[in-house]
């Protein structure tokens, strides 16, 4: 291998410009982890926390759809509870502050739901 100090340079160089964004993230990160306020008159949710944190976007679609669709209002959870299936009466009963609770995961994560373009902000009513 006649050139090979270039070859490890240039592969060293090549490595170390393609993680240069990773690097960078990590050293001037100013992202600090969302922390919702939780409610506190309630212990449970409608599904559990795992299931709300990933998916809570897929049930309040299949809620929309049920309720506009079929007029199926009440949601019935596992353990046997009944809730209207409501974003602002449901949903809204319990996290009481939309800054609080929803936009601090979306604005972490640049979420830009669209809730609000049918429902009332809650914050706008108060």
């Amino acid at each position: 291998m006649y050139d090979g100090g270039k070859i490890l340079t240039g592969l060293a160089i090549g490595l170390l410009l393609f993680t240069l964004p990773f690097w960078y993230g990590a050293a001037f990160s100013d992202h600090v982890k969302p922390n919702p306020e939780k409610p506190t008159q309630y212990t449970s949710c409608v599904k559990s926390t795992e299931y709300m944190r990933v998916s809570h976007m897929d049930l309040l679609n299949e809620w929309r759809d049920e309720v506009v669709r079929d007029r199926d209002r009440v949601f019935t959870a596992e353990d046997g509870r009944k809730f209207n299936k409501s974003l602002t009466d449901t949903c809204l009963a319990c996290h009481k502050s939309k800054k609080k609770f929803c936009d601090e995961c979306h604005n972490y994560m640049s979420v830009k739901p669209y809730c609000w373009d049918c429902h009332i902000n809650p914050e706008e009513v108060r």
